[in-house]
Order: C-alpha cells, then sequence, then structure tokens
C-alpha cells in the first residue's frame, strides 16, 4: 500500500475553519484519505479520498462536503435538511447510473456524504474541451440512457422522483462513455397537487418549475434542453428563457437530422402537456428518430448502440479447436475462457488477438477466477489448475476425484471449488494444500457461494448446504432435482434455482424457505440479483424477472430452446445466452429486447460485458465480441 509522507488528522473538536477546504492528506474520520478537490462552491466541496477500510487495494470515493455559513438558523435549517434529505434518497436507490452511497456523518459545522467514485468527466468539462459539434450518434446514445434512468426514477413505488436539475454539470460521463446522474440535492419525491420551492437551473428548468411545480415533464423538458445545448454548443443559461424556438437546431448545427430536432423540440414544448407522457416515450422517440438515420448501426461512434434485429456484426471472433461451452473472465484488459479442446485461452478483450493458451488434459466448462495475477480453473481431468495471468505458465494444480464443473470461488485466502467426486473443496491460495474437503453426497457442479462468514453450495441431489469456514454444516436445505447453478446472496436471503422448477429464496441465516416462485421448467442457472429485482432463466427457454422482495412475476421473455447459462447486467441491460444460439440483450426494468446477435452453434456459458463490449463463447468453436 502506498503511504503518503504526511496525513493530517483530526477528531471532532478540531475541525478546519469553514473557510478551510480540506487539504490532500488529510484522514476524514480515521477512514477516508482526502487526495484532491474535485470541485467546490459557496457551501461545500469535493473530493476524491482514498478508503483506508480497504488497505490492500486503492478503493477511491467521492466525499461531498456541506458547510454552513450563514448565521441564519432557518437557512441553516433548510440546508442541513437538504443535504440529508439527499443522502436519505440516494440509499433508496438502485440503478447503474446513479452513484451508490456508502456513507453520511457529521462533524461539527460540516456533513459528509461519501460516494462512488466516477472516474470521467461532466458533460459541461467535454463541451468546453471540445472544439467541434459533439456527433449526433454520440449524444442520442448518451440521451437514451438518460431516459432510462429518468424513467427509473419516475416510476419509483411508492413515490415518483423528480430530479429537477438536469444540466450538462450534473451528467458525468465515465472511462466506458456512459452517464452517470449526480448531485441529487434538490431532487423530491413527486406528489400531484403538491407546489414546492421555486428551484432549479435557469435555461434547463421548464415554465412550470418557476411556478414550484416540478413533474415528470419537468425533467424531460431539461433533458431536451441539455441535448439542444450539446449539439449547438449555445449555453440556454445565457439566452432569454424559454426562447428554444426561437434557435433552431439545424441552422446552428446542420449535421443534425430533422428526424432528430423534431423529437428534441417535442420534448421542449413550452406546455407539459404537449411534451412526451414520460421518459420510456421520450427514449422511444429517440430510437425512432435513430432508426430512420440509421445512427444506431454497430459501426456508429461511441455510446451508439446496435438496435433489435439478427445482423449484428461482431467486434471480433476467435477460433478455437472445440466446441466452447465454458464462460469467460475479463480482467485487466483479457478475456480468460476454457474450451473442450483443453485449452484455457488467453485474448485482448479489444481485439481478440491471442495472447497465450494454457493446455489443461481435460475439457473445461467453468468460469475462472483470478487473484493476484493468479487465475484458478477447474477441468475434466480432475483437477484444480492455477495459472499466472500474465504468462500461462502453471503454479500448481490440486487434485480431486472427479472431474471438475464447477467454478471456483476465492476468498478469505482459500479457494472453494466442487467436484463430481462428491467433495466441496476448500484449498489454501498460498500453499496449494487443502484445508478441508466436505462429503456433499452428490456430485457438486453449483459453484460454491462465500457471503458473511458461510459457504453456500448447491449438489446435483438437490441439496443446498450452508457451511462454516471449517467445512463444519450450518444447514442443509432440500430440494426436489438438482440445483446446479450457484446461488446468490443478498440482505440475509439466499436465492437458487433448481430442476424442480422451483426459485427459492431462504434465509440465510436459518435455511428456512422464506418463498418460492414456481418456474413453467426447471433450471440449471444461477440467478442475477439487481437491486430488489431477481432474474433467472429456465431449460424451457423462458427468462425471468422477480421481485425479490416478494416472488411475483414482473415480467417474462421467451427465448427459443433452453436457457442454462446465466444471466449478467451492465448498466440498464441484462444479458443472457440461449442454445438457441443467440446472445439476447433485454432492458433490465422493462423487459424489451434490445437486440440479439446470432452464433451458428447452441450456447450454453454465461456471458461477461465490459469496457462497452459483451463476449461469449459458442459451441460452433468460437468466442465472440459484440457491441454491449
Amino acid at each position: 500500500m502506498d503511504t503518503p509522507r504526511t496525513t493530517q488528522s483530526f477528531p471532532p473538536d478540531e475541525v478546519p475553519g469553514p473557510s478551510q477546504h480540506l487539504q490532500p492528506g488529510t484522514n476524514l474520520a480515521n477512514r477516508y484519505l482526502i487526495e484532491s478537490v474535485i470541485g467546490f462552491g459557496g457551501m461545500g466541496a469535493v473530493y476524491r479520498a482514498r478508503d483506508l477500510h480497504f488497505p490492500n487495494i486503492t478503493k477511491l470515493v467521492a466525499v461531498k462536503e456541506m458547510f454552513l455559513r450563514t448565521p441564519d438558523p432557518l437557512v441553516r435549517k433548510t440546508i442541513v435538511r437538504n443535504f440529508e434529505r439527499e443522502a436519505n434518497l440516494l440509499a433508496t436507490l438502485d440503478h447503474r447510473a446513479i452513484p451508490r452511497i456508502y456513507d453520511y456523518f457529521t462533524i461539527n459545522e460540516r456533513s459528509y456524504l461519501v460516494l462512488e467514485y466516477i472516474a470521467g468527466r461532466d458533460l459541461e468539462a467535454v463541451l468546453s474541451t471540445t472544439q467541434d459539434f459533439l456527433p449526433e450518434a454520440r449524444v442520442v446514445g448518451w440521451a437514451l440512457e438518460l431516459c432510462d434512468v429518468l424513467e427509473y426514477l419516475h416510476t419509483r413505488q411508492p413515490d415518483a422522483v423528480i430530479f429537477r436539475d438536469m444540466k450538462p454539470s450534473n451528467i458525468m460521463i465515465n472511462v466506458q462513455d456512459h452517464v452517470v446522474l449526480v448531485d441529487f440535492g434538490i431532487a423530491r419525491q413527486f406528489e400531484i397537487g403538491q407546489k414546492g420551492t421555486v428551484i432549479g437551473t435557469e435555461g434547463y428548468s421548464p415554465p412550470e418549475q418557476y411556478r414550484g411545480d416540478a413533474t415528470p415533464q419537468a425533467d424531460i423538458y431539461a433533458l431536451g434542453a441539455t441535448m439542444h445545448h450539446l449539439l449547438t454548443r449555445q449555453d440556454p443559461r445565457l439566452e432569454p428563457p424559454f426562447s428554444f424556438i426561437e434557435r433552431p437546431i439545424r441552422p446552428l448545427n446542420p449535421a443534425v437530422s430533422a428526424e432528430l430536432e423534431k423529437v428534441i423540440y417535442k420534448a421542449l414544448a413550452y406546455n407539459p402537456n404537449e411534451r412526451y407522457a414520460s421518459a420510456g416515450e421520450f427514449r422511444e422517440a429517440l430510437l425512432s428518430a435513430a432508426r430512420q438515420t440509421g445512427i444506431l448501426s454497430p459501426a456508429s461512434t461511441n455510446a451508439a448502440r446496435p438496435v433489435m434485429g439478427e445482423g449484428i456484426k461482431p467486434v471480433w471472433v476467435f477460433d478455437c479447436e472445440d466446441e466452447v461451452r465454458a464462460s469467460p473472465l475479463v480482467a485487466d484488459g483479457v478475456v480468460y475462457i476454457g474450451s473442450y479442446d483443453h485449452n484455457l485461452y488467453a485474448l485482448n478483450s479489444q481485439t481478440g488477438s491471442f495472447i497465450w493458451k494454457y493446455p489443461t488434459e481435460g475439457g473445461i466448462a467453468g468460469k475462472p477466477a483470478i487473484q493476484e495475477n493468479n487465475l484458478y480453473i477447474g477441468s475434466a481431468d480432475h483437477r484444480l489448475h492455477v495459472i499466472q495471468a500474465r504468462t500461462g505458465r502453471v503454479n500448481w494444480t490440486y487434485f480431486t476425484h472427479g472431474p471438475v464443473w464447477s467454478s471456483p470461488h476465492i476468498a478469505e485466502g482459500h479457494v472453494f471449488i466442487g467436484s463430481d467426486d462428491h467433495m466441496l473443496h476448500a484449498v489454501n491460495t498460498f500453499t496449494s494444500r487443502r484445508a478441508w474437503e466436505v462429503d456433499m453426497g452428490a456430485p457438486v457442479r453449483s459453484s460454491p457461494l462465500v457471503s458473511q462468514e458461510a459457504v453456500y453450495c448447491g449438489t446435483e441431489a438437490g441439496e443446498l448446504l450452508c457451511l462454516d469456514f471449517r467445512g463444519g454444516i450450518r444447514w442443509r436445505f432440500k430440494a426436489r432435482r438438482a440445483i446446479s447453478g450457484a446461488p446468490v446472496a443478498a440482505r440475509g436471503m439466499v436465492y437458487a434455482a433448481s430442476l424442480d422448477s422451483n426459485l427459492y429464496a431462504l434465509d440465510a441465516r436459518t435455511g428456512w424457505v422464506v418463498w418460492r416462485f414456481r418456474m413453467s421448467k426447471g433450471s440449471i442457472s444461477t440467478p442475477c440479483l439487481v437491486g430488489d429485482l431477481l432474474f433467472c432463466g429456465a431449460i424451457d427457454g423462458t427468462f425471468y424477472c422477480i421481485d425479490a422482495a416478494n416472488s411475483r412475476e414482473v415480467w417474462h421473455f421467451n427465448s427459443q430452446n433452453q436457457i442454462t447459462g446465466s444471466p449478467v447486467a451492465d448498466q440498464d441491460s441484462i444479458y443472457f445466452a440461449s442454445v438457441d444460439g443467440f446472445l439476447y440483450c433485454l432492458e433490465l426494468r422493462g423487459g424489451r429486447m434490445r437486440w440479439k446477435f446470432r452464433t451458428q452453434g447452441p450456447i450454453t456459458g454465461t456471458p461477461a460485458v465490459a469496457d462497452g463490449l459483451a463476449y461469449i463463447g459458442s459451441t460452433d468453436h468460437r468466442v465472440y465480441a459484440v457491441m454491449a
């Protein structure tokens, strides 16, 4: 761990005066090491900091500070209430385009929010450092993502959330060129007929917001104003309010299509009733315009996305010597994937070029795990192989007494892996020696899960076991058929799918069934949990989205053959593959298909998504990368 030369720590009674910003090297609350100032204003600053609770890795966070200068107690109370409201609101939101909140605390006259650090620039900075007009395809790509996050906020239950301050400086563009909405300080829950304080940013806010009305249509107007600014480079804060109709886009930027201009001006209608009824409707209008102009083809620049269809071309293809039934791992710009040709391959994630291959003596069907430049993978040759990620050279191997189809899980200095020898093995990653093995009573093809000081794993006999770190069994749950997929855990619950056609939610501490969801057929898939939504595929080709709180079906989607791999979420999309040979991309919350990509053979594995690309292997002997 890198240690700075000097640090500045202070207890609660020695906080610097409100006129001072925290200096680099300050150890805030004995946890957050301030590295630099990201931005500042009249009531505080935003800092980049390192979370010292993770000494072996560099975990960066954003620390938002608010201090009070006003002597007016009423104003002070309002400022504090707004800051607390932002903290409480962020704690209830779960969307990839909204920063996660980690901590909230007050030290004397200063309050702090600790948020997910977003590496990137806000759109105001993008505009100020770009000489030419931004490409239409790129702006539309960002706008589609903003519509998705607005739809998420506007459809929150029981109360919708209105952002109220959409503008370039509140939209971060991360290093993958995806949007992240920041600064929820004035966002509020919407109640019909309720009026509030006149608040927002002049030029971006619609007329009704000046009257204290904040509705979903206000956010739609502000997004339209933001798009106008991005495409014309004319700052609406420097123009008369509500004068967009006097400043058509295309005379200012002839490269913008007439179709897109029409969509934006509907969002900018003076009368809220003449705008789009919802963010979802705005998104569909943008997509329709993009289809007409062709800007969202796979060859488009940056954030342009392919739309529904089977004509999507891969970014690259790599040929193996046999079927690829395994799932890829993407790490540090490299794709690692096993094949039935007995090799583990390392490929450049952007170009697909070959780096190295490591030979085993059996087929590989699991997904590798990586830790400290070492790759861990099981094989049908009865072994766990540990390989140097950079060179492909073997470090050591560990023998079981049966084929290993399970994927390894690394935690607490041990690698956990199942085998057809009926054992769950725990192997010390430092000594390569077995710490313990537990007879599970049947082949173990489920990948173990380590969560909250417990190990969870399923068996082909239909049992889900919870063990402690010494291999002692805490509880057993018995389904009627095999549990082949890995369990997932969150908020005191464990979720697992079974071939008995049930998706189970169990109390993580006791193993008692909290609920079960009946699927049309069984499943060998690992569920994917995103906030309160649980996704899982079944062997009849049905893909389910379930409310994890109450087991109600939110939506389902039908592919044309078995779904044996597991779903993967990224941003506002959910990806899964099917034995019908397609890789599917669906809207996370609505279940509508965005696109599907055809391979030349059944797909049994799980995709990986990283840096704007989706990766999948197929039984046609190939590994594919396509635009995500």
